[in-house]
Formats: C-alpha cells, structure tokens, sequence
C-alpha cells in the first residue's frame, strides 16, 4: 500500500497543528479523524507509551482502511515514581482540566527541592497501515517542575515544565521554539525522516 494519505490519529486540534507544522513540504495529503464516521475511543491501556501508540495506530488504520499515525505521550516526574506517566491525560481523573493536573502536581511536589523535581516529556508515535505496523519512534524532552504555572502559549502541562536552557516554561516560550525543541517535536522529527524513507 503506497503511503500517499495518513490520517492523524487524535481529536486534539492542537496537537494536529503541531503535526502539519512539523511534517509540512512532505508529498503526503495529512486527514483528520472528524473526516471518518464514528471513529473508535481506542482504549489507552498499555503499559508504556510505545505500547499505546501502536495499539491506536492499529486500530485506527483497521478501521480508516488506510495509512494511520498515531502517538501517545506524557509526563514522568522522577520524585513521583515516574507518574504520571502513561497516565498523564486521566491524572485527577477522566473529566478533569489541564490546570488542575498541574495544580495536582504542583500539590504532589510541595517542599521538594527545585533540583530534585527532575522530569521529562515523553512522546512515542506509531505508522501503521491496515494489517501492520509500519514503525514507532520515540524521543524524550528534559526539564524540571517549576514551583508554580507559568506562561498562556502553551497546553497540558507545558505551564510547569521548566526548560533550564531557556530558563522558561514551555508555555512561556511559545511555539517557534517548541517546535524545536519537545518531546512531541523531537519524535516527529523522528518520524518525518523514518516516512521520507519509506515513501522514496
């Protein structure tokens, strides 16, 4: 099956703008899955975001008929045990907002030291087509918990990721330089360069 059409795997706009940034100039015509019928809520319970991002892809291509791309990512904060790790999108539970996980974490994490709230974003995401997987790449981005939210550029937990590089949040920094430098921008430049291989 040529790889001339993928469809992004995710209902989040803000990640699918990531996604056409990043994988923008490629020969390849990029869906959404609101142009599909009654997709599937793939239930999300593999151990690993490797895991995750495989069984979405999957299922997601089974049911599209066609090429799917999709990912899985998260959190892991050292003084927590690496939670919330694949976790990340349920901390607080199902329904919950993104500035209460962070006010959560931010709870979780009182009195530790600012050197010792060592953290990292992971991102794994997975092509596949209808019968197979096609490949997973995975890259991680490097920071700490800052002490308190700050920043309005960013999503999810990008308020209390602090990048020591930049000596700001994610959300601070905004997206020209997110683009560069996450979890998620990492991966997909991983992946862009595993699709160019594959569809030369």
């Amino acid at each position: 099956m040529k790889v001339s059409r993928i469809v992004i795997g995710t209902h989040n706009y803000k990640k699918r703008e990531e996604i056409r940034d990043i994988l923008s100039g490629i020969p390849v015509t990029l869906l959404d899955l609101e142009d599909f019928e009654n997709p599937p809520d793939v239930i999300e319970d593999g151990f690993t975001f490797e895991e995750n991002a495989i069984k979405k892809a999957l299922e997601l291509a089974r049911f599209c008929k066609m090429y799917v791309m999709a990912d899985d990512s998260g959190l892991e904060v050292d003084a927590l045990d690496k939670r919330p790790g694949v976790f990340s999108s349920r901390y607080c539970g199902e329904d919950a907002g993104y500035e209460e996980k962070c006010l959560r974490l931010l709870a979780e994490l009182e009195g530790v030291p600012f050197e010792k709230r060592t953290a990292r974003f992971r991102c794994a995401i997975a092509l596949a087509e209808p019968d197979k997987l096609q490949f997973v790449v995975e890259a991680s981005c490097e920071g700490l918990i800052d002490t308190e939210a700050r920043g309005k550029k960013g999503f999810g937990y990008d308020p209390v990721f602090y990048v020591p590089e930049y000596k700001r949040t994610i959300a601070e920094l905004g997206s020209e330089v997110k683009n560069r430098i996450s979890h998620r921008a990492l991966a997909l430049g991983l992946f862009r360069k595993s699709l160019i291989e594959i569809i030369k």
